[in-house]
């Protein structure tokens, strides 16, 4: 049997099953929840070898390479979910989304498991029996659970309280309450004037903060959008071009191609080759 592969769903429950010495390799983008329904195997892999009993759960970042490899004498069933950052741009502030894009490279956070009797688990086992109901409402609820998985430290990850009120400080309350993908709707200049600070010391202070220039940031949160329409949704390349905010077509298809290696337009063919191989995969 070829190694199981998650189905490209977000935020949707996949019930995965795997005969007596199966694989089920992580090879999806964004971090995947895998809950063990029933069997028993192995996590093999970044992040060591671990047993992995009936009711156990992992959650696995992207860059994390390794298998959940099934029990060679009975087989077993998961449930996976998965979560792509890009697309929590518009519901997670700019600070809740560094967070996570922080964590996905941190050995504590890119891969862990919780025991059977953990109330991870328990949550989800309540939730896998109780899916009747709208769907935007179970997506809602896999995402809360998805946030719970790391406890406090999500919670921890708010801004010291401010010792005085400098630039800094007021920076990151703003990027703390707004919605990543709302920046990119913000004007340099109005910002600098709101931080009570000259545009240069702004724009040094928004590196430090952020890790990258406003521009740049800006620039990237443009692209996640841009990338995310292309993939959803048939528009034109003009309008998602212009939906992204780029005021011109090729000035859009110039950095796209800049940062991807390929054109939008070759860029959707090529998702759309990939998801009709799987396609064609799954019904074979």
């Amino acid at each position: 049997m070829k190694p199981g592969r998650f189905r490209e769903q977000y935020l949707s429950i996949q019930e995965v099953f795997l005969s007596p010495g199966a694989e089920w390799v992580h090879a999806s983008p964004g971090w995947v929840f895998v809950y063990v329904s029933s069997g028993t195997g192995y996590w093999l892999g970044q992040g060591g070898n671990h047993e992995l009993a009936t009711g156990a759960s992992i959650v696995v970042a992207e860059q994390t390479q390794g298998c959940f490899r099934v029990s060679q004498t009975t087989g077993g069933v998961i449930d996976c979910f998965r979560i792509q950052l890009e697309r929590l741009t518009g519901l997670a502030t700019l600070s809740e989304h560094q967070f996570l894009q922080a964590a996905a490279s941190q050995e504590r956070f890119a891969f862990r498991i919780f025991p059977p009797t953990d109330p991870v688990c328990e949550r989800f086992r309540q939730l896998r029996q109780n899916l009747s109901g709208h769907q935007f409402s179970l997506r809602l609820r896999l995402l809360e659970l998805f946030i719970a998985t790391f406890g406090q430290d999500f919670a921890n990850q708010q801004p010291e309280p401010p010792q005085r009120q400098d630039a800094r400080v007021r920076l990151k309350g703003f990027l703390e309450r707004m919605v990543a993908s709302e920046l990119v709707e913000v004007n340099f200049a109005s910002l600098a004037r709101q931080m009570r600070c000259t545009p240069r010391h702004l724009s040094r202070t928004f590196h430090e903060v952020v890790g990258m220039s406003f521009r740049d940031k800006q620039s990237e949160l443009r692209l996640v959008r841009a990338r995310n329409l292309l993939a959803t949704t048939k528009s034109k390349v003009l309008n998602v071009a212009l939906e992204s905010g780029y005021q011109s077509a090729s000035f859009f298809n110039q950095t796209f191609k800049r940062r991807f290696g390929v054109s939008p337009g070759r860029w959707r063919k090529q998702i759309n080759v990939v998801r009709t191989s799987k396609t064609s995969a799954k019904s074979n």
